[in-house]
């Protein structure tokens, strides 16, 4: 698993109390990816709503549907994150 700490910079998984050392770090970085995966739906749905047709019969909601899920996707994985190291530390 050091491969995938090169990608994430700075993501050290908690060691969680009663659960293995794989099952843990794949964990930790689980959350992590969906942290940057949430990272990266605000950044799609910022770009359609920049290149989106302005007109009335445009889709003008498709972009905010993707900046909510991104939104949520990185609130959720926070605060399991959160969660997770006030158990373990």
């Amino acid at each position: 698993m050091a491969y995938l700490a090169d990608l994430i910079p700075g993501a050290k998984p908690t060691e969680i109390p009663g659960m293995d050392g794989p099952v843990t770090e794949i964990f930790g970085y689980g959350l992590w990816l969906l942290v940057l995966a949430g990272v990266g739906g605000v950044g799609f749905g910022v770009y359609k709503l920049a290149v989106s047709d302005k007109s009335r019969n445009g889709g003008g909601s498709e972009p905010f549907k993707w900046m909510g899920g991104g939104i949520a996707a990185v609130i959720l994985s926070s605060s399991l994150i959160a969660i997770l190291n006030g158990i373990a530390g």
